[in-house]
């Protein structure tokens, strides 16, 4: 029998090249949806948008998280955590990043964010699965 592991926090030291530091805090659709697939995620997936815009897709086993601001720890948001926003032209999974990283989490942002992992054709949870998959600028006029 296979025994898969994680792609995302995988159980192996990084070197300190640049790169393996970006691996460090960043990771893909691709390693991500393996984890899913293999049943790997023993780490929270944070959509760091809008809870309406959470409500209407995000990525399934996702928690609403607004802007990472994690009130009062909770037993629903484990040490390891992998951040996303709505795709590349977003920073905010990266300004959550930091929060969290401040506040002693592991945190990855997802590299892609919602329109890539819809993209590439992960599944997806919702109200309203044919919305958007980026932000619009018309909410906020």
């Amino acid at each position: 029998m296979t025994r898969y592991v994680s792609q995302v926090f995988p159980n192996k030291p990084l070197g300190t090249d640049h790169y393996s530091q970006k691996l460090a805090r960043e990771t893909d659709i691709a390693d991500l949806a393996f984890d899913f697939y293999h049943q790997l995620i023993e780490y929270t997936v944070m959509d760091v948008r809008s809870e309406e815009d959470f409500n209407k897709r995000h990525i399934p086993g996702a928690i609403s998280c607004p802007n990472g601001m994690i009130k009062e720890p909770s037993s629903e948001i484990k040490s390891k955590i992998v951040v996303y926003c709505w795709g590349p032209s977003c920073n905010g999974s990266t300004k959550a990043a930091s929060r969290l990283l401040n506040k002693g989490y592991n945190v990855k942002e997802l590299i892609g964010g919602l329109e890539y992992w819809v993209k590439e054709g992960a599944p997806v949870e919702g109200n309203a699965l044919d919305s958007p998959i980026y932000w619009q600028f018309s909410k906020l006029v």
